[in-house]
């Protein structure tokens, strides 16, 4: 393996680490980077394999910085204590994943064949770029109902869910970009929003990587392991930076540039491949 391959796996990491947390879609990106600049030898099977398993790189920063949000047994003045209301988010984002995971066992393979292209990923950036705008104008006045974690229910961790289901399905529409998308819609805060989606992430990333190493079956060249390895680090030290930023962020500002990033971006790939 040269080091040019080394390099090219390095900068699928950052790209994935960038726009995984970002709500400007991942996956969108990462098939735009391989117009650009495919991997070399590797199979076209791996390349479907690489495109999800990356994502695990993304997740362990977010079980990193989050874990004490995340994890129910912890402990205080040195005595164990058993978070219920953890206990309670961890079912309701279960809740939230069941639309997408049964979609995505059922049709996973028809949807990648039919939408995981340029042009779709193209208008679907452009659709939630818009909805980014429209929904953070039509919020500027507005008190959000639900300001913390604990405040979600189960009837909206469902409507949440239903969001994430439309990122299945639709590359380019961004899973995180999904789900602030719907629970900006439905009365979340930002922060709320956000913070969630990160949860969310958790098993949607761990449970669809499974699913694509058993598929795949284990049976990596060497190159192929070196590539995944390297850019699933790489997207791990990214995301720790890109996470806290983000978090950062919003606390004073809303997402209406991501929404106009994901507009420009749309339109470029679009006259791509019109033109190409």
């Amino acid at each position: 393996m040269n080091i040019f391959e080394i390099l090219k796996a390095a900068i699928y990491g950052v790209v994935e680490g960038i726009t995984e947390w970002l709500p400007i879609s991942s996956t969108g990106h990462l098939i735009l980077l391989k117009e650009i600049m495919p991997l070399s030898n590797v199979t076209s099977q791996f390349w479907d394999l690489f495109l999800v398993v990356i994502q695990l790189g993304a997740i362990m920063a977010v079980v990193i910085l989050f874990w004490n949000t995340i994890f129910p047994f912890q402990f205080k003045k040195g005595e164990p204590v058993i978070k219920k209301e953890i206990f309670s988010m961890w079912f309701k984002a279960f809740v939230s994943c069941i639309p997408a995971a049964i979609v995505g066992v059922l049709f996973g393979d028809q949807m990648d064949a039919l939408f995981y292209n340029g042009p779709c990923v193209a208008i679907a950036l452009i659709v939630f770029g818009i909805a980014f705008i429209l929904i953070e104008n039509r919020n500027k006045h507005i008190t959000p109902k639900i300001n913390s974690l604990s405040e979600i229910t189960y009837s909206t961790a469902v409507l949440i869910g239903i969001f994430q289901l439309i990122a299945a399905i639709f590359p380019g529409t961004s899973r995180s970009g999904a789900t602030i998308v719907g629970a900006l819609l439905i009365g979340v805060s930002r922060t709320v929003a956000a913070e969630y989606t990160f949860v969310l992430a958790i098993p949607v990333m761990f449970g669809a990587s499974l699913l694509k190493l058993v598929k795949f079956g284990f049976a990596f060249t060497s190159v192929e392991l070196i590539t995944l390895i390297i850019g699933m680090a790489v997207a791990f030290v990214v995301s720790l930076v890109v996470i806290r930023f983000l978090m950062s962020y919003i606390k004073k500002h809303d997402f209406k540039i991501f929404g106009w990033y994901r507009i420009v971006l749309g339109i470029v790939v679009l006259l791509y491949f019109i033109l190409s």
